[in-house]
């Protein structure tokens, strides 16, 4: 299975793809974990950020790979535990279709990707900045596989 990261924004800091990298390449082939960055749309005093966001949805739902389950990172998604997320990614696992995890840019995600999402997660009722959802979710991916492993790195 392949998890697919598609986020909006590039030209990370290096402490966002060291962080990403470190956790992606601690997941086995079974779970692998594949980033998508989508170029951000203009920004500035004159942006029609609707129109931005629009394109930005237009473009991540583009570059969901085919036959992917779809789930939006969204504040009003349903939160999982530890052991939750390990019991999805379980579930994920067998029944072996590809995941793409979609984390919208600052304005969070367009309306079409909400729609589109098979599911909905909240990684926290706070706004996080998206750079760091990255680092986030890939370190809960390897979490909860470790926990399905039964792997010493989840020690709560």
């Amino acid at each position: 299975m392949i998890i697919h990261l598609i986020t909006i924004g590039n030209k990370m800091p290096r402490w966002v793809q060291e962080g990403y990298q470190e956790y992606a390449k601690r997941l086995p082939t079974e779970c692998s974990l594949n980033l998508i960055e989508i170029a951000p749309g203009h920004r500035g005093k004159s942006a029609d950020i609707k129109r931005t966001l629009k394109d930005e949805g237009e473009r991540m739902l583009k570059a969901i790979p085919k036959g992917c389950r779809v789930v939006a990172l969204d504040v009003l998604g349903k939160p999982w535990s530890t052991e939750q997320l390990s019991s999805q990614l379980g579930q994920w696992m067998n029944e072996g279709a590809d995941i793409a995890l979609l984390v919208g840019g600052p304005e969070g995600l367009a309306e079409a990707c909400q729609q589109h999402a098979d599911s909905h997660w909240s990684l926290s009722k706070l706004t996080l900045p998206h750079p760091l959802v990255r680092v986030i979710v890939s370190e809960q991916i390897y979490r909860a596989w470790s926990l399905l492993r039964n792997h010493p790195y989840h020690r709560a």
